[in-house]
């Protein structure tokens, strides 16, 4: 999280919105483990990584979500049974479970 505060302070400084993507819990095989994290501003800049690679577009596409006020902030699942999963290429086994919110601070 600390490598990603440098990015975060220069967008907000910028007037950019920022959400932020935590890795809250793995079951079985997971690409990271939690506390992992990924910030994305409201242009699609990215910093920071919650698998590894194989769900990031998702997790991209999930925070601009938040961002542009179409969901709400709160828990997003891959799983190794999800159809999902498999798309964005998350075969590792387990399941991983983010939290997704903008920030205020």
């Amino acid at each position: 999280m600390k490598d990603l505060l440098d990015d975060i302070d220069r967008w907000r400084a910028d007037g950019k919105r920022v959400a932020l993507a935590r890795v809250v819990d793995i079951e079985g095989s997971g690409p990271r483990d939690p506390g992992a994290a990924m910030a994305v501003n409201e242009i699609g800049e990215v910093v920071g990584s919650v698998s590894g690679g194989c769900v990031e577009g998702a997790v991209v596409t999930e925070s601009l979500s938040i961002l542009q006020g179409d969901r709400a902030a709160g828990i997003v699942t891959f799983g190794y049974s999800d159809d999902e999963a498999f798309a964005v290429g998350l075969t590792c086994g387990g399941t991983i479970r983010l939290f997704i919110e903008e920030l205020n601070w």
